[in-house]
Protein backbone atom coordinates (compact mmCIF):
# COMPACT_ATOMS: atom_id res chain seq x y z
CA UNK A 1 0.00 0.00 0.00
CA UNK A 2 1.39 3.38 -0.75
CA UNK A 3 -0.22 6.40 1.18
CA UNK A 4 -0.50 10.30 -0.08
CA UNK A 5 -0.74 12.28 3.47
CA UNK A 6 -1.76 16.12 3.17
CA UNK A 7 -0.92 18.36 6.11
CA UNK A 8 -2.06 21.81 6.31
CA UNK A 9 -2.78 22.49 10.01
CA UNK A 10 -1.08 25.87 10.14
CA UNK A 11 1.36 27.47 8.47
CA UNK A 12 2.81 24.70 6.31
CA UNK A 13 1.29 22.97 3.39
CA UNK A 14 2.81 19.60 2.95
CA UNK A 15 2.45 16.31 1.07
CA UNK A 16 4.64 13.09 1.92
CA UNK A 17 4.15 9.86 0.53
CA UNK A 18 5.01 6.80 2.52
CA UNK A 19 4.33 2.94 1.94
CA UNK A 20 3.22 0.06 4.05
CA UNK A 21 6.51 -0.26 5.43
CA UNK A 22 7.58 3.13 6.44
CA UNK A 23 9.40 3.53 3.80
CA UNK A 24 9.57 7.48 2.57
CA UNK A 25 8.87 8.30 -1.24
CA UNK A 26 8.45 11.88 -0.73
CA UNK A 27 8.18 14.69 1.27
CA UNK A 28 7.57 18.20 -0.20
CA UNK A 29 6.45 21.41 2.28
CA UNK A 30 6.17 25.29 1.37
CA UNK A 31 5.49 27.29 4.36
CA UNK A 32 3.83 30.72 4.72
CA UNK A 33 5.84 33.29 6.08
CA UNK A 34 5.22 37.07 6.07
CA UNK A 35 7.59 40.43 7.06
CA UNK A 36 6.15 41.02 9.95
CA UNK A 37 6.45 37.53 12.15
CA UNK A 38 3.00 35.12 13.13
CA UNK A 39 0.32 33.43 11.06
CA UNK A 40 -2.50 35.53 9.37
CA UNK A 41 -4.98 32.72 9.28
CA UNK A 42 -6.84 34.49 5.88
CA UNK A 43 -3.18 34.44 4.50
CA UNK A 44 -2.35 31.18 5.07
CA UNK A 45 -5.01 29.68 3.68
CA UNK A 46 -4.40 31.69 0.06
CA UNK A 47 -0.56 30.17 0.34
CA UNK A 48 -1.86 26.65 1.10
CA UNK A 49 -4.35 27.29 -1.81
CA UNK A 50 -2.06 28.50 -4.24
CA UNK A 51 0.46 25.98 -3.49
CA UNK A 52 -1.59 22.32 -2.96
CA UNK A 53 -1.73 21.28 -6.22
CA UNK A 54 2.32 22.20 -6.73
CA UNK A 55 3.64 20.27 -3.67
CA UNK A 56 1.47 17.37 -4.19
CA UNK A 57 2.75 17.07 -7.84
CA UNK A 58 6.38 17.83 -6.71
CA UNK A 59 5.99 14.78 -4.33
CA UNK A 60 4.29 12.29 -6.66
CA UNK A 61 7.25 13.59 -8.86
CA UNK A 62 9.61 12.70 -6.43
CA UNK A 63 8.10 9.10 -5.88
CA UNK A 64 8.02 8.40 -9.03
CA UNK A 65 4.67 7.43 -9.49
CA UNK A 66 1.42 8.50 -10.33
CA UNK A 67 -1.60 9.57 -8.32
CA UNK A 68 -3.75 6.59 -9.56
CA UNK A 69 -0.63 4.30 -7.33
CA UNK A 70 -2.08 6.01 -4.45
CA UNK A 71 -4.21 3.29 -2.41
CA UNK A 72 -5.09 5.68 0.63
CA UNK A 73 -5.14 9.70 1.05
CA UNK A 74 -4.65 10.79 4.93
CA UNK A 75 -5.28 14.25 5.68
CA UNK A 76 -4.38 16.59 8.87
CA UNK A 77 -7.97 16.66 10.30
CA UNK A 78 -7.01 18.68 13.72
CA UNK A 79 -6.48 20.26 15.78
CA UNK A 80 -5.43 23.48 14.04
CA UNK A 81 -6.90 26.60 12.01
CA UNK A 82 -10.06 26.42 10.47
CA UNK A 83 -9.50 28.74 7.26
CA UNK A 84 -5.80 26.29 6.87
CA UNK A 85 -7.64 22.90 7.76
CA UNK A 86 -10.05 22.82 4.95
CA UNK A 87 -7.75 23.51 2.42
CA UNK A 88 -6.38 20.17 3.04
CA UNK A 89 -9.30 18.30 3.75
CA UNK A 90 -11.07 19.92 0.86
CA UNK A 91 -8.10 19.03 -1.67
CA UNK A 92 -8.19 15.64 0.02
CA UNK A 93 -11.39 15.22 -0.86
CA UNK A 94 -11.13 16.12 -4.30
CA UNK A 95 -8.49 13.71 -4.81
CA UNK A 96 -10.54 10.97 -3.36
CA UNK A 97 -13.85 11.93 -5.17
CA UNK A 98 -11.51 11.81 -8.79
CA UNK A 99 -9.72 8.98 -8.27
CA UNK A 100 -11.95 6.88 -6.46
CA UNK A 101 -9.08 6.45 -3.32
CA UNK A 102 -10.32 5.94 0.27
CA UNK A 103 -9.71 8.74 2.69
CA UNK A 104 -9.40 8.98 6.70
CA UNK A 105 -8.62 12.14 8.68
CA UNK A 106 -5.91 11.68 11.27
CA UNK A 107 -5.27 13.70 14.41
CA UNK A 108 -2.05 15.81 13.67
CA UNK A 109 -0.86 15.62 17.31
CA UNK A 110 -0.56 11.85 17.40
CA UNK A 111 0.90 11.82 13.78
CA UNK A 112 4.01 13.79 15.47
CA UNK A 113 4.72 10.82 17.99
CA UNK A 114 3.58 7.84 15.68
CA UNK A 115 6.34 9.32 13.15
CA UNK A 116 8.98 9.66 15.97
CA UNK A 117 8.12 5.76 16.89
CA UNK A 118 8.93 4.92 13.69
CA UNK A 119 11.95 6.57 12.48
CA UNK A 120 13.55 5.66 16.14
CA UNK A 121 12.30 2.50 16.20
CA UNK A 122 10.87 3.25 20.09
CA UNK A 123 8.26 1.03 21.09
CA UNK A 124 6.41 2.61 24.38
CA UNK A 125 7.81 6.23 24.74
CA UNK A 126 6.33 9.67 26.15
CA UNK A 127 6.48 11.98 23.70
CA UNK A 128 6.99 16.07 24.58
CA UNK A 129 5.75 17.70 21.58
CA UNK A 130 6.26 21.40 21.42
CA UNK A 131 5.08 22.95 18.14
CA UNK A 132 4.03 26.28 17.81
CA UNK A 133 0.17 25.79 19.37
CA UNK A 134 0.14 22.67 21.23
CA UNK A 135 2.74 21.89 23.95
CA UNK A 136 2.09 18.15 25.20
CA UNK A 137 3.24 15.33 27.36
CA UNK A 138 1.51 12.60 25.43
CA UNK A 139 1.80 8.93 26.31
CA UNK A 140 -0.34 5.38 25.38
CA UNK A 141 -1.97 4.22 28.59
CA UNK A 142 -5.63 2.31 29.09
CA UNK A 143 -5.71 1.58 25.40
CA UNK A 144 -5.86 5.60 24.42
CA UNK A 145 -2.93 8.40 24.13
CA UNK A 146 -3.96 10.60 26.97
CA UNK A 147 -2.30 14.26 27.47
CA UNK A 148 -0.36 13.97 30.97
CA UNK A 149 0.99 17.81 30.79
CA UNK A 150 0.44 20.77 28.46
CA UNK A 151 0.69 24.02 28.44
CA UNK A 152 -2.19 26.20 30.10
CA UNK A 153 -1.69 28.83 28.02
CA UNK A 154 -0.13 29.16 24.84
CA UNK A 155 2.31 26.88 23.09
CA UNK A 156 6.05 27.17 23.51
CA UNK A 157 6.49 27.43 19.74
CA UNK A 158 3.99 30.83 19.61
CA UNK A 159 5.80 32.23 22.77
CA UNK A 160 9.05 31.96 21.22
CA UNK A 161 7.45 33.56 18.03
CA UNK A 162 5.78 36.27 20.18
CA UNK A 163 8.83 37.23 21.79
CA UNK A 164 10.95 37.38 18.69
CA UNK A 165 8.25 39.63 17.09
CA UNK A 166 8.56 41.85 20.11
CA UNK A 167 12.53 42.31 19.88
CA UNK A 168 12.07 42.67 15.98
CA UNK A 169 13.64 39.33 14.79
CA UNK A 170 11.20 37.70 12.59
CA UNK A 171 9.31 34.80 11.79
CA UNK A 172 10.14 32.17 12.95
CA UNK A 173 11.58 32.65 15.69
CA UNK A 174 13.18 29.60 16.90
CA UNK A 175 16.00 29.55 15.15
CA UNK A 176 17.39 32.83 15.53
CA UNK A 177 16.72 32.45 19.56
CA UNK A 178 19.04 29.31 19.26
CA UNK A 179 21.96 31.51 17.56
CA UNK A 180 21.56 34.75 19.80
CA UNK A 181 21.60 32.15 23.37
CA UNK A 182 25.03 30.75 22.01
CA UNK A 183 26.57 34.10 23.35
CA UNK A 184 24.03 34.95 26.34
CA UNK A 185 24.69 34.67 29.92
CA UNK A 186 21.49 33.36 32.57
CA UNK A 187 19.32 36.24 34.61
CA UNK A 188 16.22 34.42 36.39
CA UNK A 189 13.12 34.38 34.88
CA UNK A 190 9.92 33.28 36.45
CA UNK A 191 9.93 29.09 36.66
CA UNK A 192 6.25 27.92 36.61
CA UNK A 193 5.21 24.10 37.08
CA UNK A 194 2.19 23.08 38.10
CA UNK A 195 2.02 19.38 38.13
CA UNK A 196 2.90 18.11 34.37
CA UNK A 197 1.52 21.67 33.32
CA UNK A 198 3.51 24.80 32.57
CA UNK A 199 2.68 27.97 31.80
CA UNK A 200 4.32 30.81 29.74
CA UNK A 201 2.75 33.51 29.04
CA UNK A 202 3.82 35.28 32.37
CA UNK A 203 7.59 34.57 31.20
CA UNK A 204 6.77 36.30 27.53
CA UNK A 205 5.56 39.58 29.90
CA UNK A 206 8.70 39.55 32.05
CA UNK A 207 10.55 38.95 28.81
CA UNK A 208 9.50 42.44 27.03
CA UNK A 209 9.47 44.17 29.90
CA UNK A 210 13.41 43.23 29.97
CA UNK A 211 13.87 43.65 26.68
CA UNK A 212 12.18 47.24 26.77
CA UNK A 213 14.30 48.28 30.08
CA UNK A 214 17.87 47.54 28.07
CA UNK A 215 18.66 43.78 29.12
CA UNK A 216 20.70 42.04 26.09
CA UNK A 217 18.79 40.18 23.84
CA UNK A 218 21.65 37.62 23.99
CA UNK A 219 21.22 36.76 27.57
CA UNK A 220 17.01 36.99 27.46
CA UNK A 221 17.07 34.53 24.19
CA UNK A 222 20.24 32.13 26.71
CA UNK A 223 17.22 32.38 30.08
CA UNK A 224 14.51 31.80 27.89
CA UNK A 225 16.02 28.66 26.57
CA UNK A 226 17.82 27.39 29.99
CA UNK A 227 14.25 28.05 31.69
CA UNK A 228 11.65 26.72 29.95
CA UNK A 229 13.12 24.51 28.43
CA UNK A 230 13.90 23.04 31.81
CA UNK A 231 10.12 23.42 32.59
CA UNK A 232 9.42 20.87 29.69
CA UNK A 233 11.95 18.52 30.73
CA UNK A 234 10.39 18.53 34.01
CA UNK A 235 7.25 17.79 32.81
CA UNK A 236 8.51 14.79 30.88
CA UNK A 237 10.27 13.26 33.19
CA UNK A 238 7.57 13.64 36.00
CA UNK A 239 5.22 11.52 33.08
CA UNK A 240 7.86 9.13 32.79
CA UNK A 241 8.11 8.26 36.39
CA UNK A 242 3.89 8.16 36.44
CA UNK A 243 3.63 5.79 33.52
CA UNK A 244 6.75 3.93 34.15
CA UNK A 245 8.13 4.78 30.80
CA UNK A 246 11.38 4.42 29.84
CA UNK A 247 11.92 5.86 26.29
CA UNK A 248 11.47 9.49 25.62
CA UNK A 249 10.43 11.08 21.97
CA UNK A 250 10.32 14.30 20.91
CA UNK A 251 8.35 15.93 18.56
CA UNK A 252 6.94 19.67 16.61
CA UNK A 253 9.54 21.88 15.53
CA UNK A 254 10.31 23.45 18.65
CA UNK A 255 11.64 19.83 19.05
CA UNK A 256 14.25 21.05 16.45
CA UNK A 257 16.32 23.08 18.96
CA UNK A 258 19.97 21.67 19.56
CA UNK A 259 19.72 23.08 23.64
CA UNK A 260 16.53 21.04 24.08
CA UNK A 261 17.46 17.93 22.79
CA UNK A 262 20.69 18.12 25.24
CA UNK A 263 18.32 18.36 27.77
CA UNK A 264 16.47 15.82 27.60
CA UNK A 265 18.92 13.41 27.07
CA UNK A 266 21.28 14.57 30.29
CA UNK A 267 17.60 13.92 31.98
CA UNK A 268 17.44 10.30 30.20
CA UNK A 269 20.78 9.28 30.78
CA UNK A 270 20.06 10.24 34.67
CA UNK A 271 17.03 7.82 34.70
CA UNK A 272 18.71 5.44 32.36
CA UNK A 273 16.33 5.84 29.67
CA UNK A 274 16.19 5.69 26.37
CA UNK A 275 16.34 9.39 24.22
CA UNK A 276 15.21 9.58 20.84
CA UNK A 277 14.95 12.35 18.44
CA UNK A 278 13.60 11.90 14.55
CA UNK A 279 15.26 14.41 11.94
CA UNK A 280 13.91 17.65 11.34
CA UNK A 281 12.04 16.94 8.31
CA UNK A 282 9.53 15.09 10.44
CA UNK A 283 9.69 17.32 13.54
CA UNK A 284 8.29 19.99 11.86
CA UNK A 285 5.11 19.78 10.53
CA UNK A 286 4.87 17.63 6.93
CA UNK A 287 2.95 15.15 5.19
CA UNK A 288 4.94 11.53 5.75
CA UNK A 289 3.49 11.92 9.20
CA UNK A 290 0.05 12.11 8.24
CA UNK A 291 0.31 9.43 5.60
CA UNK A 292 1.44 7.10 7.93
CA UNK A 293 -1.18 7.74 10.70
CA UNK A 294 -3.54 7.54 7.86
CA UNK A 295 -1.94 3.67 7.16
CA UNK A 296 -2.07 3.18 11.38
CA UNK A 297 -5.70 3.70 11.22
CA UNK A 298 -6.63 2.67 7.75
CA UNK A 299 -9.51 0.67 9.12
CA UNK A 300 -11.35 4.14 9.27
CA UNK A 301 -10.86 4.96 5.86
CA UNK A 302 -14.28 5.76 3.61
CA UNK A 303 -14.74 6.94 -0.04
CA UNK A 304 -18.34 8.15 1.56
CA UNK A 305 -16.95 11.95 1.91
CA UNK A 306 -20.38 13.41 3.07
CA UNK A 307 -19.51 13.40 7.00
CA UNK A 308 -16.11 14.40 6.91
CA UNK A 309 -15.19 17.47 8.05
CA UNK A 310 -12.27 19.58 9.80
CA UNK A 311 -12.05 19.21 13.59
CA UNK A 312 -9.86 22.06 14.88
CA UNK A 313 -10.37 21.59 18.51
CA UNK A 314 -9.76 17.99 17.99
CA UNK A 315 -7.32 16.68 21.46
CA UNK A 316 -5.17 13.89 21.53
CA UNK A 317 -7.04 12.13 24.66
CA UNK A 318 -10.23 12.12 22.52
CA UNK A 319 -8.82 9.66 19.55
CA UNK A 320 -10.36 6.54 19.12
CA UNK A 321 -6.59 5.07 18.26
CA UNK A 322 -5.77 1.11 19.49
Amino acid sequence: MIILGIESTAHTFGAGIINYEGKVLANVVDMYKNDKGGIHPTEAKEHHIKNSDRIINEALQLAGIKIQDIELISFSQGPGLPPCLVVGMEKAKELSKKYNISLVGVNHCIAHLEIGKLMCKCKDPVLLYISGANTQVIAYEGKKYRIFGETLDMGVGNFIDAFARHVGIGFPGGPKIEELARRGKFIELPYIVKGMDISVSGILTFLKQKFDSGVKIEDLAYSLQETVFAMLVETAERAMAHCDKRELVLGGGVACNKRLQEMCKIMCEERNADFFVPGNKVLTDNGVMIGWQGYLERAKATKDLKEIDIKPNWRTDQVDFN
